[in-house]
């Protein structure tokens, strides 16, 4: 309990740091804060949504040393320590990257709700296997959840991105 402390109003508040997009924040959290709303409330990164609350529909979707993780049912507490990659990180030295390229070059986008879990869980994929078939693609993305329509335009934009991060490996 050395690094629990209690707060005035007789509640626990664990002293925490989380690195998230590079950036190190060192913050109090409750014992029952979700990480996803201290991203988004507390730290005011809002790519990640808050949809099904039960880790079904990827909406919350960050990632957790390289890991897709549902941020909706995740303490906060757990992620201490630990590398956390939201939408907002992913873009570099103002360059989006090459799935936020394709996502918006082939209309990936739709609504937009789900759209960085969706780009988030891709990337993942992409860097595990950087020339998936459209099986593999439909397979990993599984758990992630478009309400606006088809799921189509979403993996036209997921080989789009691939052929980009191919080209791009081959020239660098």
């Amino acid at each position: 309990m050395s690094n629990v402390m209690l707060k005035r109003t007789g509640g626990q508040i664990i002293p925490i740091s989380l690195t998230i997009n590079g950036s190190l924040f060192e913050i109090e959290v409750e014992p029952h804060q979700l990480l996803l709303d201290v991203i988004r409330d507390r730290l005011g990164l809002t790519g990640a949504k808050r949809s099904c609350d039960v880790q079904v529909c990827g909406a919350c979707t960050l990632l957790l040393d390289g890991r897709p993780v549902s941020s909706c049912t995740m303490l906060a507490f757990e992620a201490r320590g630990r590398e956390i990659l939201t939408i907002e990180g992913l873009a570099q030295n103002g360059k989006l990257h090459p799935l936020q390229e394709a996502f918006i070059e082939n209309g990936g986008l739709q609504c937009g709700f789900c759209t960085p879990g969706m780009i988030l869980t891709a990337k993942v994929l992409l860097d595990e296997n950087p020339d998936p078939t459209e099986e593999e693609i439909i397979h990993f993305m599984n758990g992630n959840i478009c309400r606006c329509t088809g799921y189509k335009k979403i993996i036209e934009s997921i080989m789009a991105a691939a052929k980009k991060v191919k080209s791009i490996s081959l020239t660098t």
